[in-house]
Protein backbone atom coordinates (compact mmCIF):
# COMPACT_ATOMS: atom_id res chain seq x y z
CA UNK A 1 0.00 0.00 0.00
CA UNK A 2 1.03 2.97 -1.17
CA UNK A 3 1.69 5.99 1.77
CA UNK A 4 -0.51 8.32 1.19
CA UNK A 5 -0.06 10.71 4.65
CA UNK A 6 3.11 12.33 6.16
CA UNK A 7 2.84 12.98 9.69
CA UNK A 8 5.30 14.01 12.10
CA UNK A 9 6.19 15.98 15.84
CA UNK A 10 7.92 18.51 17.79
CA UNK A 11 7.58 19.88 21.28
CA UNK A 12 7.64 23.46 21.91
CA UNK A 13 8.64 25.16 25.14
CA UNK A 14 5.35 27.83 24.75
CA UNK A 15 1.61 27.50 24.91
CA UNK A 16 -0.93 26.30 22.46
CA UNK A 17 -2.22 29.60 21.64
CA UNK A 18 1.04 31.30 21.13
CA UNK A 19 1.59 28.43 18.33
CA UNK A 20 -2.32 28.62 17.11
CA UNK A 21 -1.68 32.35 16.48
CA UNK A 22 0.57 31.94 13.61
CA UNK A 23 -1.10 28.78 12.17
CA UNK A 24 -4.61 30.79 12.15
CA UNK A 25 -2.82 33.70 10.36
CA UNK A 26 -2.39 33.85 6.42
CA UNK A 27 0.66 35.76 7.29
CA UNK A 28 1.78 33.21 9.54
CA UNK A 29 1.31 30.11 6.50
CA UNK A 30 4.01 32.71 4.64
CA UNK A 31 6.40 33.00 7.81
CA UNK A 32 6.74 29.48 8.56
CA UNK A 33 6.66 27.82 4.66
CA UNK A 34 9.74 25.86 4.52
CA UNK A 35 8.99 25.05 0.48
CA UNK A 36 10.08 28.81 -0.56
CA UNK A 37 6.49 28.56 -2.52
CA UNK A 38 4.23 30.96 -0.36
CA UNK A 39 5.26 34.51 -1.58
CA UNK A 40 2.55 36.05 0.38
CA UNK A 41 -1.42 36.13 1.68
CA UNK A 42 -4.39 38.07 1.96
CA UNK A 43 -7.37 37.34 4.04
CA UNK A 44 -8.25 38.20 7.77
CA UNK A 45 -7.29 35.35 10.52
CA UNK A 46 -9.70 32.29 10.48
CA UNK A 47 -11.53 31.71 13.38
CA UNK A 48 -13.99 28.88 12.02
CA UNK A 49 -14.62 25.93 9.32
CA UNK A 50 -15.06 27.85 6.13
CA UNK A 51 -13.11 30.36 6.56
CA UNK A 52 -10.85 30.98 3.76
CA UNK A 53 -7.88 33.30 2.73
CA UNK A 54 -5.78 33.76 -0.58
CA UNK A 55 -1.98 32.71 -0.55
CA UNK A 56 0.17 33.88 -3.59
CA UNK A 57 2.49 30.91 -4.67
CA UNK A 58 5.52 30.32 -6.67
CA UNK A 59 6.19 26.97 -7.60
CA UNK A 60 9.63 27.81 -9.30
CA UNK A 61 11.16 27.17 -5.91
CA UNK A 62 10.32 23.49 -5.90
CA UNK A 63 11.30 23.45 -9.86
CA UNK A 64 9.18 20.58 -10.24
CA UNK A 65 6.57 21.64 -12.40
CA UNK A 66 6.42 24.78 -14.64
CA UNK A 67 3.34 26.32 -13.00
CA UNK A 68 5.53 29.77 -12.32
CA UNK A 69 3.66 31.88 -9.95
CA UNK A 70 -0.61 31.37 -8.91
CA UNK A 71 -2.50 31.87 -6.32
CA UNK A 72 -4.52 29.25 -4.10
CA UNK A 73 -7.44 29.89 -2.05
CA UNK A 74 -7.16 28.29 1.74
CA UNK A 75 -10.34 26.68 2.45
CA UNK A 76 -10.34 25.35 6.35
CA UNK A 77 -12.21 22.27 6.83
CA UNK A 78 -11.50 21.84 10.46
CA UNK A 79 -11.02 24.01 13.44
CA UNK A 80 -10.87 23.93 17.18
CA UNK A 81 -9.26 26.97 18.80
CA UNK A 82 -5.97 26.27 20.19
CA UNK A 83 -6.16 22.71 19.60
CA UNK A 84 -6.66 21.82 16.10
CA UNK A 85 -6.77 23.44 12.16
CA UNK A 86 -6.64 21.74 8.70
CA UNK A 87 -7.48 23.19 5.46
CA UNK A 88 -7.60 21.92 1.49
CA UNK A 89 -6.78 24.47 -1.61
CA UNK A 90 -8.50 25.18 -4.68
CA UNK A 91 -7.03 26.63 -7.83
CA UNK A 92 -9.79 28.52 -10.01
CA UNK A 93 -9.97 26.67 -13.35
CA UNK A 94 -8.80 23.44 -11.72
CA UNK A 95 -10.73 20.45 -10.27
CA UNK A 96 -10.74 19.91 -6.51
CA UNK A 97 -7.20 18.81 -5.53
CA UNK A 98 -8.39 17.43 -1.85
CA UNK A 99 -5.11 17.08 -0.59
CA UNK A 100 -5.27 18.35 3.42
CA UNK A 101 -2.58 19.91 5.96
CA UNK A 102 -3.06 20.38 9.10
CA UNK A 103 -1.79 20.85 12.41
CA UNK A 104 -2.42 19.21 16.45
CA UNK A 105 -2.02 21.21 19.09
CA UNK A 106 -1.49 19.36 23.03
CA UNK A 107 -0.75 21.10 26.12
CA UNK A 108 2.35 19.12 27.93
CA UNK A 109 4.00 19.91 30.42
CA UNK A 110 6.29 23.14 29.80
CA UNK A 111 4.41 23.61 26.73
CA UNK A 112 2.77 21.84 23.84
CA UNK A 113 3.24 18.78 21.35
CA UNK A 114 2.33 19.60 17.42
CA UNK A 115 1.67 17.47 14.90
CA UNK A 116 1.88 18.40 11.32
CA UNK A 117 0.18 16.39 8.83
CA UNK A 118 -0.13 16.20 4.83
CA UNK A 119 -3.03 14.01 3.27
CA UNK A 120 -3.05 13.25 0.13
CA UNK A 121 -4.91 10.00 -0.32
CA UNK A 122 -8.58 11.60 -1.35
CA UNK A 123 -7.14 13.79 -4.24
CA UNK A 124 -8.96 12.79 -7.78
CA UNK A 125 -8.10 10.14 -9.95
CA UNK A 126 -6.65 12.42 -12.59
CA UNK A 127 -3.95 13.39 -10.53
CA UNK A 128 -2.55 10.01 -9.25
CA UNK A 129 0.26 8.37 -10.77
CA UNK A 130 1.05 12.02 -12.49
CA UNK A 131 4.44 12.25 -9.75
CA UNK A 132 2.16 15.49 -8.35
CA UNK A 133 1.59 14.28 -5.10
CA UNK A 134 2.89 14.50 -2.63
CA UNK A 135 3.62 18.15 -3.45
CA UNK A 136 5.75 18.71 0.07
CA UNK A 137 8.06 15.58 0.94
CA UNK A 138 7.64 14.79 4.89
CA UNK A 139 11.08 16.77 5.67
CA UNK A 140 9.37 20.14 4.36
CA UNK A 141 6.81 19.22 7.36
CA UNK A 142 9.61 18.66 9.88
CA UNK A 143 11.22 21.60 8.21
CA UNK A 144 8.57 24.00 8.89
CA UNK A 145 8.28 22.71 12.15
CA UNK A 146 11.49 23.90 13.46
CA UNK A 147 10.46 27.23 11.64
CA UNK A 148 7.67 27.78 13.79
CA UNK A 149 9.95 26.54 16.50
CA UNK A 150 12.08 29.74 15.66
CA UNK A 151 9.34 31.94 15.49
CA UNK A 152 7.51 31.42 18.41
CA UNK A 153 10.33 30.27 21.11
Amino acid sequence: MAIERFEVQRRFSVAPGAIFAILSSPAGHVTIDSSGMLQSAEGDVVTKTGDEFVVHMDRESLNDFPLGKYDVTVVITEFAPDAHIEWTVRVAGRPPLKHLYGYHLEAIDGGTLVTSYYDWSNIEDLYRGKGVFPVIPEAGLRATLGILARTVE
